[in-house]
């Protein structure tokens, strides 16, 4: 039998979709709160660690395969690029092009919320996979 014991499967399975929604609750109101995209991406991959610790590899992998991960990473770089690019048409790099809304509102502050969610998925994917191939290493034996 793969994983932990039955208590930390349990356990596991009660708290990684609270830890999910906080994580993502924290790049959402990034802007508005302390937060943002890195700590909130952490939290998400932490989700995602939890699941291979007490499940082992193959349970995580089944949600967020190795190649999807990439792919996500990949995608959030571009989109936070994109984001910084088009600050041009104003003039200047990362320029909050956007128009502003309401004072503590989720959509309120142009560009942040979106450079919030690229970084969130980017960070969340790559330490996802840095774990994921750390995780497949094996210590050789040396005696």
């Amino acid at each position: 039998m793969k994983g932990m014991s039955l208590i930390v499967k349990t356990i596991t399975r009660l708290i990684t979709g609270f830890i999910f929604v906080y994580g993502v609750s924290i790049v959402l109101y990034g802007h508005l709160t302390p937060g943002g995209g890195f700590a909130g991406g952490v939290i998400l991959a932490c989700g995602l660690i939890l699941l291979v610790l007490a499940f082992g590899k193959e349970t995580a992998l089944n949600i967020v395969s190795e190649k999807a991960a990439s792919a996500w990473d990949c995608v959030a770089a571009l989109l936070f690029l994109f984001i910084a690019l088009l600050g041009f048409t104003g003039g200047y790099f990362f320029r909050n092009f956007m128009n502003k809304g309401k004072p503590f509102h989720l959509i309120s502050a142009g560009i942040p919320l979106w450079c919030n969610i690229a970084i969130g998925i980017k960070v969340g994917a790559c330490l996802f996979l840095v774990f994921v191939v750390l995780a497949g290493f094996r210590m050789r034996d040396e005696g």
